[in-house]
């Protein structure tokens, strides 16, 4: 689920009043997380809207609908601002007595926005946190709620499976506190609100990643958010995905992500979205800046192609066709299948890296393999991926495992082929052939309080792991599952 926030200020003669203000502004208040804030100019006026580019639905997943209820949406100025500081900046008041109840895997009304939320003034500001509300399922009487509700009294947050059976989305505290998106998952930094500017915020919350299958059959929301200035009037990045021999689409699961490198050289997925049945997605709004587009697929005879990987994409460019080369004689991707134990109950979000190496001037990184799913064809079960677990149980776990540990297992289906790597330009997109050799993964993990969504938990909070259950290097081969070497955190609070 993406949401639009967009400020904007006066026109005309309101611009030249917030600029005489600027000048004879008697000074800059600098707040306790560094961040600046502006005295005696305008305030801006925000709106807020919500989309989303859902990658679950079936035929890639079991979910036809995604049912949130919002009820606040809110910014700070300070990094380490917590539930009860002041200063929280509400953005749509009018959803304080209107929440409303939104479809995250509803068509959009335009090509990137879902619905409008409301819209307030904000102050001039470095904005560095973003929290969204939710209405409980189980309000308090007299507490404001939705006009409608879709889940049809199983609370006011819900999923809808393939089979039509609606289950309640579990909450934590993300009715009180809020689902957050702290400085570190704010592309780009800071939203930087400035006298007289208009200022557009994305944010991305993965549906599809944000809710967990507890054991009990249960659905938990763990939420998965980043956000990043964006320009509204900016199309975005689209293309269209062929199979590179017949040219046509591929029928079947075909997923894209957009992807930005971090500090440590990993690209992770900001947004992830199933391609439709003619090839063509589509991300948007956008920050500014490049981005590096990878996509996978799976056809309905569970042929497995290359992840294809098209690196350095810049805002406001279509890709038109990108190829995804079959994987000759395979007849189901690739299985890697491991552990994660913690010394307390974490959150673990689970990825599959792949080293890219395209060469000249560009350099080499990891990138997040999209995970895919293997289809129940004849005698084949059906096998889905699962990025994100719960560690909260001491039962079943693995010979070896750390004494008085929780433990869960994971499952990640991925090609069995290197990826093939093309560089943007602004003359196209050159491709370099797939590596020959083995086909070598790293399995990364990083770990959160439990339903958090975003508060680090355990020293280290990420893991990674390049090695089998025998020491060897992780090789990923078709139609096989590979066991992955443990992964252990401790020092969990």
């Amino acid at each position: 689920m993406r949401f639009l926030i967009r400020q904007w200020t006066h026109r005309n003669a309101g611009v030249l009043l917030a600029g005489v203000a600027v000048l004879i502004s008697a000074a800059m208040s600098v707040s306790c997380g560094g961040s600046t804030k502006v005295a005696g100019t305008l305030p801006g006026t925000v709106v807020v809207s919500i989309s989303d580019p859902p990658s679950c639905m079936p035929p890639n997943g079991s979910f036809t609908h995604v049912f949130v209820a919002v009820r606040s949406v809110q910014a700070h100025i300070d990094p380490n601002a917590s539930d009860n500081s002041s200063g929280w900046q509400e953005l749509a008041p009018q959803l304080a007595s209107q929440p409303m109840q939104i479809d995250l895997f509803s068509p959009p009304q335009t090509n990137c926005v879902l619905a409008q939320l409301g819209s307030a003034s904000l102050p001039v500001g470095s904005y560095q946190q973003i929290r969204l509300l939710l209405v409980s399922n189980n309000p308090a009487a007299g507490a404001a709620t939705p006009s409608n509700n879709a889940c049809a009294g199983n609370g006011f947050n819900c999923v809808v499976l393939s089979d039509k059976s609606i289950h309640e989305l579990l909450l934590s505290s993300q009715d009180n506190t809020g689902l957050k998106i702290p400085p570190g998952q704010i592309v780009g930094g800071p939203l930087q609100v400035m006298a007289g500017q208009s200022v557009d915020l994305n944010i991305d919350f993965n549906a599809c990643a944000s809710i967990v299958l507890e054991g009990n059959g249960a659905y938990r929301l763990k939420p998965t958010l980043t956000a990043g200035q964006v320009s509204a009037n900016n199309s975005g990045i689209g293309g269209q995905v062929v199979d590179s021999l017949t040219k046509a689409p591929i029928t079947g699961n075909v997923l894209v992500a957009i992807e930005q490198t971090d500090s440590t050289g990993i690209d992770r997925i900001l947004m992830q979205t199933a391609a439709d049945v003619n090839g063509n997605f589509r991300f948007c709004p956008l920050p500014t800046g490049t981005f590096d587009i990878v996509i996978d697929a799976v056809n309905t005879n569970n042929v497995p192609h290359n992840a294809t990987v098209v690196l350095n994409v810049p805002n406001g460019t279509n890709l038109n066709t990108i190829p995804l080369i079959a994987e000759t004689g395979a007849t189901a991707p690739a299985v890697l299948q491991g552990f994660v134990t913690a010394t307390k109950g974490a959150d673990v979000t689970l990825a599959a890296l792949q080293t890219v190496t395209p060469g000249g001037s560009v350099a080499s990184r990891q990138i997040a393999v999209p995970l895919e799913s293997i289809n129940a064809v004849a005698a084949t079960p059906a096998v889905a991926s699962t990025e994100l677990i719960s560690v909260e149980a001491n039962t079943n776990c693995p010979v070896g495992a750390p004494a008085n540990s929780n433990c869960a297992q994971y499952t990640l289906v991925v090609p069995a082929s290197n990826p093939n790597v093309g560089v943007f330009s602004s003359s196209g997109v050159s491709y370099t052939a797939p590596a020959s050799g083995d086909v070598l993964y790293t399995v990364d993990a990083r770990a959160f309080v439990p339903m958090s969504g975003s508060m680090k938990d355990c020293m280290p909070s990420e893991n990674t792991t390049s090695k089998d259950t025998g020491g060897l290097p992780l090789k990923a081969i078709a139609a096989t599952t590979t066991n992955v070497a443990r992964i252990d955190f401790s020092g969990c609070s």
